[in-house]
């Protein structure tokens, strides 16, 4: 049976699914580049091909859905503020995730890698303080702004572990 990406067999037990394969009659499972395979037991792991791009990175992934969320919270601000704090938590907000893609594109020059990184660091911090206006100003209720600020602090802790432990690597 074949439904888009999926495919299921049951005459040897073969199950796909996108990346994700197994297979159960001698026992393989493979997803995306970790292979399984149980029948002379090999396993082969292939760190190296895990992130292919910037988007396979989390702290991008995170800080991506959090620009989407600002964006919907700032639509109820009012009307008064689209040229002021809407624009600047708005900006401030997709700089993070802009700044991980630009230097991960750059990732080759390590130093180049690292600044984007501290400029996305330096963004995130602008988050904070915009969101921190929209609470005081009251668009922004308090469970929200804690739900938001967290997530946004879980990126700055994120992006600075990744700036320290980057290492680039010759090809």
């Amino acid at each position: 049976m074949e439904v888009g990406s999926w495919k299921l067999e049951v005459g040897s037990w073969k199950l796909e699914v996108g990346s994700w394969k197994l297979e159960v009659g001698s026992w393989k499972l493979e997803v995306g580049s970790w292979k399984l395979e149980v029948g002379s037991w090999k396993i082969h792991l292939r760190y190296e091909n895990m992130i292919q791009s910037f988007k396979d990175l989390m702290v991008y992934k995170e800080s991506y859905e959090l620009a989407m969320d600002v964006f919907l919270h700032t639509r109820r601000f009012p009307k008064e503020e689209i040229y002021s704090l809407t624009s600047q938590l708005i900006r401030a907000s997709r700089s993070v995730p802009a700044n991980i893609s630009e230097g991960w594109c750059k990732r080759n020059y390590e130093n180049i890698f690292k600044q984007h990184l501290i400029h996305a660091l330096g963004s995130n911090g602008e988050v904070e303080t915009w969101l921190n206006f929209s609470k005081d100003c009251s668009y922004i209720d308090k469970e929200n702004f804690e739900k938001l600020i967290d997530r946004n602090a879980i990126i700055g802790r994120k992006i600075t572990k990744l700036h320290q432990n980057w290492k680039s690597y010759e090809k």
